[in-house]
């Protein structure tokens, strides 16, 4: 895993040679090294944070925040309504959309409002830089801001994405979750490189006495399979526990693929979990499957697992390839009967080997470091150097 080292001298750039700057160019003050930063984090409208179940990029928000107020930063995050931090919350729309994600409408009403805060802070004490984990009307419109701004890219290039980032990504300095998904980035655009997303170590327990089940946890989709992981479970003859939230346009899959085998025993499906009893399930799963199909940009329930010291079973796939070191953080395999056969060789993984690849690699702490590095690389500037606003 590539992470932006502290103290690196690579600088972000705000944009590429193909896409020249339209904005004025005027003399900036410096800020001092090491100082705490004003961080504007952007949230998507959808879901709360941290969030009450589903929901990968807003717990991504919460512990990143919150580790960086431990750190000394001031943090203001927007956000949607029912959030809880100790950064100063600002909520701009009345309801949060969880069952009308990516609906323009409320997406850009929540980025305008955001600009609009971000825009009056300007003149009282203004952001050194503003986070953007909102998606793609954020991104858009980030030549608007006065403020530095840089950009999570959580999700995976097609080609619409592409094309959409081949025009935008020279509004922001942008970073990547994964070796695996900035390969796939389009032609000319230049991310400063990749920062894993964050987990709280201090949260997830480590259990190195397992209970006999294996778990599937995720969207109910073709590409993340969860009737894989029935088959792959069925090959090795161990219970299998799914869970993970049904969203619109899944319940057909569910009921075609899934349903027919829950029996309440050998498969059995507890639906969306959160909190202490997602962590438990972890916690106590001989293994985690990830039968994926599909160029995962990272997979946070990956590293959810390894945290408790439970190792990983996954497809080849997108960032599987960087979470999973074969036979040490649990195995990677090419199809269902060899998933199965895996599962025989468990007791080669050591729980605190899981556990402690996750802490060196992708716990907040280390994450909250990278990001400071990034946001300071496109804040700084130096006395007399010309900043773009």
């Amino acid at each position: 895993m590539n992470v932006v080292a502290a103290g690196s001298d690579r600088r972000l750039r705000h944009w590429s040679s193909g896409h020249p700057p339209k904005r004025s160019v005027v003399a900036m003050p410096s800020r001092p090294a090491g100082a705490p930063l004003h961080v504007a984090m952007l949230a998507p409208p959808w879901i709360s944070v941290p969030p009450p179940g589903y929901g990968g990029v807003e717990s991504v928000v919460s512990v990143l925040t919150e580790a960086l107020i431990r750190r000394g930063h001031a943090v203001t995050l927007f956000c949607a309504p029912g959030s809880l931090s100790s950064a100063q919350v600002v909520t701009l729309l009345d309801d949060a959309h969880p069952d009308e994600i990516e609906r323009s409408l409320y997406e850009v009403d929540h980025v305008a409002r955001a600009f609009d805060e971000i825009e009056l802070a300007a003149h009282d004490r203004r952001f050194d830089v503003v986070h953007d984990h909102c998606g793609f009307t954020a991104l858009a419109m980030a030549d608007r801001l006065d403020t530095p701004f840089v950009h999570t890219l959580h999700g995976q290039f097609t080609a619409s994405t592409a094309a959409f980032y081949a025009r935008h990504g020279h509004k922001a300095a942008l970073v990547g979750i994964s070796r695996a998904q900035l390969a796939s980035a389009p032609a000319g655009l230049d991310p400063v490189g990749a920062i894993p997303n964050p987990i709280d170590l201090r949260a997830w327990p480590l259990r190195e006495h397992k209970d006999d089940y294996l778990l599937w946890i995720g969207r109910m989709t073709a590409e993340k399979g969860p009737h894989r992981a029935i088959a792959a479970a069925r090959a090795a003859g161990v219970p299998l526990v799914l869970a993970g939230v049904i969203q619109p346009g899944q319940q057909a899959f569910f009921d075609r693929e899934v349903a027919p085998h829950v029996d309440g025993e050998r498969v059995r499906f507890v639906g969306e979990v959160g909190g202490a009893v997602k962590r438990s399930l972890f916690a106590g799963a001989r293994a985690l499957l990830m039968p994926i199909r599909w160029e995962e940009p990272f997979g946070m329930v990956m590293v959810e697992a390894l945290a408790c010291g439970t190792p990983v079973i996954a497809f080849p796939e997108g960032a599987a390839r960087e979470l999973v070191l074969d036979g040490q953080t649990g195995f990677l395999v090419e199809d269902e009967q060899a998933m199965g056969a895996a599962v025989g060789r468990l007791p080669r993984i050591a729980a605190r080997d899981c556990r402690a690849w996750v802490a060196e690699h992708c716990d907040v702490d280390v994450v909250a470091a990278a990001y400071e590095c990034a946001y300071r690389s496109v804040a700084r500037q130096p006395a007399g150097t010309l900043a773009l606003v």
